[in-house]
């Protein structure tokens, strides 16, 4: 079974999997129901997998997960959000969607494996698959995928891990795929692109509040702290003089402190729902805080990971992945 977004790197997927002989399906998960132009959730892209899946004479079905969606990734979104933490989306979907709805489908169906057009790689390893980084750094996306262990990779395969996105392209061209040069998804699909604020003002009550340095001093407001997340530094309406970032921001209160750069960095973080999916060596031991960000050396102790050199901080609800080396060990997710 092949997850099919409308993308070409789904497409590209299914047909490699189609030429090494496999009996493959097309699957598009029809997960959010309003307004979408991400490439990813519109029913365009619906339509894009199907026509896709119709020129590789392979079976295409919807899967209908839009309650779940609802649940498990919209509603925390918001949540998040409203409580100043930085949600990843992205990550959730694959947790609770693809590699959770989708993959029970796929079991209770009787497919032996699902496929995705995710840039990452499954490696063999003396102590079973392992998730690993793509050949393509600059595509890289097993950090949005480090909580699958070795029992969610044994079912999985992920075809496009060994090509760089231009080869996925190439491929596609082709094979005379319509979605060969179709922009790609760089938005939260079930937001319009710039309509974040309309879209958590329309869910959150709005609470204006103090905009302050890291001395107590006000030096701005603000109509709502999901307008703000650790780390930015553009649109804060303060000036100031020098350049200020987002280094706190205080639910309770509703309270965004803005510093300096130094009052951004950090030596360590804590992460909570920490999920190790294999062992690593701790001399070796790497983490990312960010989808694309250089990984730092890092040590983990007690659900704390400590940077050897001080990192900007990770904003709360985001992501640390772990690796050791290109194989992904793990992750968690920022605390305050």
């Amino acid at each position: 079974m092949v997850m099919m977004s409308g993308g070409v790197d789904s497409s590209v997927a299914a047909a490699l999997l189609r030429e090494q002989g496999h009996d493959v399906t097309g699957v598009t998960l029809k997960l959010w129901g309003g307004d979408s132009d991400s490439g990813c959730c519109s029913v365009a892209d619906v339509e894009d997998a199907r026509r896709v899946a119709a020129q590789l004479d392979v079976p295409h079905y919807v899967f209908n997960f839009s309650d779940d969606f609802d649940a498990h990734v919209v509603n925390p979104y918001v949540d998040a959000y409203a409580t100043g933490e930085t949600p990843n989306p992205c990550v959730e979907c694959n947790r609770t969607m693809k590699f959770g709805r989708a993959l029970a489908r796929a079991r209770q169906l009787g497919y032996e494996a699902v496929a995705t057009g995710h840039h990452a790689r499954i490696v063999d390893t003396p102590t079973g698959p392992a998730l690993a980084r793509a050949r393509d750094a600059a595509k890289d996306q097993s950090y949005v995928l480090y909580m699958l262990g070795p029992d969610e990779l044994a079912q999985t395969r992920l075809p496009i891990g060994e090509l760089t996105k231009a080869e996925v392209r190439e491929r596609a061209r082709a094979l005379g795929l319509r979605t060969a040069d179709k922009r790609e998804s760089m938005d939260v699909c079930f937001i319009t692109r710039g309509g974040r604020e309309a879209f958590l003002g329309a869910r959150i009550p709005r609470r204006g509040g103090a905009i302050v340095d890291t001395a107590g001093e006000v030096v701005g407001a603000h109509d709502g702290i999901d307008a703000f997340t650790v780390g930015q530094r553009r649109g804060l309406g303060v000036a100031v003089g020098e350049r200020r970032y987002v280094v706190d921001i205080e639910p309770r209160g509703a309270v965004v402190t803005v510093g300096t750069r130094d009052a951004l960095m950090r030596d360590r973080v804590r992460l909570r729902d920490v999920q190790l999916t294999r062992a690593f060596n701790p001399s070796s031991l790497y983490a990312q805080t960010r989808a694309h960000a250089a990984p730092v050396r890092a040590a983990l102790d007690d659900g704390e990971v400590e940077f050897s050199t001080p990192q900007p901080r990770v904003a709360p609800g985001q992501v640390v992945a772990l690796y050791d080396g290109d194989i992904c060990c793990g992750g968690g997710i920022a605390v305050a």
